[in-house]
């Protein structure tokens, strides 16, 4: 028998995938939990048009991907902070900061967990950071770190 998973289900198939299952293990198992539906034309057609829109929406947050890290290699952030002798900041700069502060400034909103920081900037001058958007989208911003007075 013909199912469409509608749950990824452990040694047999993956949400979204059509396979050809035992008619007992369908009837008994997938069926009734809900873990997968009978591949009739109906449901075929729907499968298609759902993987469609899901592709159709993976292409935009491409594009979203693109134009912001655009406009991120554009934007330079400036960071005043208490300094010591020898250009050694007294704490950090983390990503976080970098985050809140390209809201602030700049109006583009980027998750602090996509600002990939190594560690914390911890001198004073200039630092390229990489941003990760997307897996196949790289930003760099410039990030400038200055002693307060």
């Amino acid at each position: 028998m013909k199912v469409i998973f509608q749950q990824d289900v452990k040694g047999q198939g993956k949400k979204g995938e059509m396979k050809e299952v035992a008619e007992g293990y369908a009837r008994n198992f997938l069926l009734p939990r809900g873990l997968a539906i009978e591949a009739s034309a109906g449901n075929i057609n729907t499968l298609k048009d759902q993987k469609r829109r899901e592709s159709e929406q993976k292409q935009k947050e491409l594009e979203h991907s693109r134009q912001l890290a655009q406009e991120l290699e554009q934007a330079d952030i400036t960071i005043r902070t208490k300094a010591g002798d020898g250009g050694r900041l007294f704490g950090s700069v983390t990503s976080k900061q970098i985050s809140q502060l390209l809201k602030q400034k700049h109006g583009l909103q980027v998750d602090k967990k996509k600002i990939q920081l190594d560690e914390p900037i911890r001198t004073l001058g200039v630092t390229k950071v990489p941003v990760k958007l997307h897996p196949k989208v790289m930003a760099t911003l410039s990030v400038q770190v200055l002693e307060q007075k």
